[in-house]
């Protein structure tokens, strides 16, 4: 009879029930068969349910067992590894030390599992409980407080380097003295089936960093340190090749962590680890598969001392709920992961790659989206070069910055260089854009600037729908937020837009833009529009008499961007204009009558003698005889031929037929068909483009060498 007065029966039978109630708080998290998807009710998730069941032993032993909680007899706190907690990558690859980040610093604490060492018997709040089954019970609470801890750290990561540092830094020192993370590689993605064979990547390590001594020198943490292999310092193999029915593969289909003694593990580890990985004795190391939603994606390897307790039975199953977290915390990264790279594709396919560079002008842009997560928006700019050297400045903005706006966004980008291509007056431009609008939806609205600037006559003709008013930057420095009917946005629909006609001097700057850059929660649209005048003001005085720089303009005007004004993403467009002086431009217009074509020779001819161009009279002439002919052919009105000399020279033939010209293979016996081949072999480039009255068709040679460039 023990001293309680109470049979030894009925003791024991308290215990196992003290244990039951115990093991009812924690739970058990079954790992599936072999091949077996876990079943739903299994899956863990970061309030702690789902847990493993401890067992008699207490909880897992590791280097918590420290100084008891005030007011928690036989509690645990955890320990503090070196340096405020921090553990460092031993020297494997991807070995480099890994310390906490200076947010991490005050970050959540992760609570030290009970030990097996001897506690002073623990205060129940059953009456008639033994001091074993309150002992049972506070092991399940520090177990459940420690796996919970440690999977909302696991859980806190997005990307695939944070989910797998976080592993590591929930279990050293406080679960494992060590740790080495495989991950297949590539990592398969969402239901995609993996091809090839199964090959592991050593991800990361992490171990009890060396403490500095008083001296300045290092000493080892523990008296004796003794050599682990890949967690100390020694060589871990980086690749691992799963032979298909091997050892290691068994282990992994087999999903359940393993101590480092049992058969199966002794086998799986030299060939995850390399032939010698040189392993501590005893229970002192754990196989744990990680498996995501559909399959294994790697396995993690956790390590204790041989001076250190061992590993209990318990840990298996803590090693299993760190395993499963980490494993779909992975399955999540890399399903971010490539939505964040789709993303970024759509963006760069939304938005030209580059800018073109048309003759008379000179074009920079910037683009920034709303914020790092957020890669795509419905802002875009395009420059879209026109025929006559004249060229089309767009900038818009589709309500939203979500991956909807962004397709919204191309198929407007997509209309707009279509209607572009037409030659149709901006206001036109604006009303098909409407029209287009409406066709995707009721709800999907835009602003729009649309301008058509024009080298030859300066003059840069302008319509707006919803937009903020351009700003243009005189030679002289003085900024001009131009007077633009604003217009109604895009989609709303039965409304008229129009344009206007503005002198575009050389050396004057047009700047478009879109809201993001001037609205912001902070001030409003107008506020932010006389801060870009100033802004662009400032930046010119800095230049003097000289316009500013077109690149470093553009960083001046995002500089004025505070903490709090990144609301919205940002689209920006600046356009120097250069013009073609008159002294550059020679123009005629032309009967289309039989003696047309040798007249266009001589005009071509004497237009080359003044520009000092002689080498390529022969050239010129033979291709606008080509060209002029085949107008001549079909036109009724006047046709117009006009040279340019910029660093190319250009020729363009205009007349009123619509139809656009064929390069096409005449056959021998034909009289004609002859005159596009020649002007296709002869010419730097060339094309056609159809106008609201008719079409220009133009050519360019390239200027001889030694020609200065204009």
């Amino acid at each position: 009879m023990p001293a309680s007065g109470r049979p030894e029966g009925a003791d024991r039978e308290t215990a196992r029930a003290g244990r039951r109630v115990a093991q009812g708080a924690v739970g058990r998290a079954e790992a599936p068969e072999p091949g077996e998807e876990p079943r739903h009710g299994q899956r863990p998730h970061h309030g702690g349910d789902g847990v493993g069941r401890p067992r008699e032993g207490g909880g897992p032993s590791g280097a918590g067992r420290s100084r008891p909680r005030g007011g928690e007899p036989g509690g645990s706190v955890p320990e503090q590894a070196p340096h405020g907690g921090r553990s460092a990558a031993s020297g494997a690859p991807h070995g480099e030390v890994s310390r906490p980040a200076a947010g991490e610093a005050a970050g959540e604490q992760v609570p030290a599992p009970a030990g097996p060492l001897p506690t002073p018997p623990a205060r129940s709040a059953h009456p008639g409980e033994s001091g074993e089954v309150a002992a049972a019970r506070q092991a399940g609470g520090d177990r459940l407080r420690f796996i919970g801890a440690a999977t909302r750290r696991i859980a806190r990561g997005i990307d695939l380097d944070e989910i797998v540092l976080g592993l590591c830094r929930a279990t050293v020192p406080t679960f494992a003295d060590a740790i080495l993370v495989y991950l297949r590689d590539p990592l398969p993605v969402g239901d995609e089936r993996p091809t090839g064979p199964v090959v592991l990547r050593l991800r990361r390590t992490d171990r009890i960093p060396e403490e500095p001594d008083t001296n300045g020198g290092r000493l080892p943490m523990l008296p004796a340190q003794p050599d682990l292999g890949p967690a100390m310092g020694g060589s871990a193999a980086e690749l691992a090749e799963v032979e298909p029915g091997g050892p290691l593969a068994e282990v992994l289909r087999g999903v359940r962590p393993l101590f480092g003694e049992a058969q199966a593990a002794r086998t799986a580890l030299p060939e995850l680890l390399g032939p010698d990985p040189r392993l501590p004795s005893g229970h002192r190391v754990i196989l744990a598969p990680l498996r995501g939603r559909r399959r294994v994606i790697g396995a993690a390897v956790f390590l204790r001392r041989p001076d250190r307790p061992a590993f209990e039975p318990d840990d298996l199953l803590v090693a299993a709920q760190l395993a499963t977290h980490t494993a779909l915390g992975v399955d999540k990264a890399v399903l971010y992961g490539r939505e964040a790279y789709i993303a970024d594709a759509l963006q760069r396919t939304m938005l030209p790659d580059s800018l073109p560079q048309p003759t008379g002008v000179r074009l920079a842009s910037r683009y920034l989206p709303a914020a790092e997560t957020a890669r795509v928006g419905g802002d875009w700019y395009d420059a879209i070069p026109l025929p006559g050297s004249r060229v089309a400045l767009v900038v818009g903005d589709v309500m939203g910055h979500s991956m909807t706006s962004a397709a919204i966004m191309g198929q407007l980008r997509t209309t707009a260089q279509t209607l572009a291509g037409l030659d149709l007056p901006p206001q036109e431009v604006l009303h098909h854009l409407d029209e287009q609008a409406q066709r995707l939806g009721s709800d999907r609205m835009a602003t729009c600037m649309y301008a058509v600037y024009d080298p030859v006559a300066h003059r840069i003709t302008i319509a707006n729908a919803g937009h903020p008013p351009p700003v243009m930057l005189h030679r002289g420095g003085r900024a001009e937020v131009l007077r633009v009917p604003s217009g109604a946005p895009i989609g709303v629909g039965g409304v008229d837009f129009e344009a206007v006609e503005l002198d575009a001097p050389a050396g004057a700057t047009l700047v478009l833009y879109t809201d993001g850059l001037v609205e912001s929660r902070i001030r409003d649209v107008w506020t932010g529009i006389e801060q870009l005048r100033e802004r662009l003001a400032e930046t010119a005085r800095l230049t003097g008499p000289n316009p500013p720089p077109l690149e470093p303009m553009c960083d001046e005007v995002l500089d004025m961007l505070g903490p709090g004004d990144r609301d919205d993403d940002i689209a920006l467009l600046a356009a120097r204009f250069d013009g073609i002086a008159p002294s550059d431009v020679a123009y005629w217009y032309l009967d289309p009558k039989a003696q047309t074509a040798g007249q266009a020779r001589r005009l071509a001819r004497r237009a080359l003698a003044r520009w000092g161009l002689e080498e390529l009279t022969d050239q010129l002439e033979l291709l606008v005889s080509e060209v002029v002919t085949n107008a001549v052919r079909y036109a009724e009105r006047p046709i117009t031929l006009r040279l340019l000399r910029t660093d190319v020279l250009r020729c363009e033939v205009g007349d009123d037929v619509p139809q656009l010209p064929r390069l096409r293979q005449a056959r021998p016996s034909d009289e004609g068909g002859r005159g596009l081949y020649l002007v296709n072999r002869m010419a730097r480039r060339w094309g056609a483009t159809r106008l609201s009255m008719g079409k220009v068709v133009w050519f360019e040679l390239s200027m001889p060498p030694g020609t200065p460039r204009r």
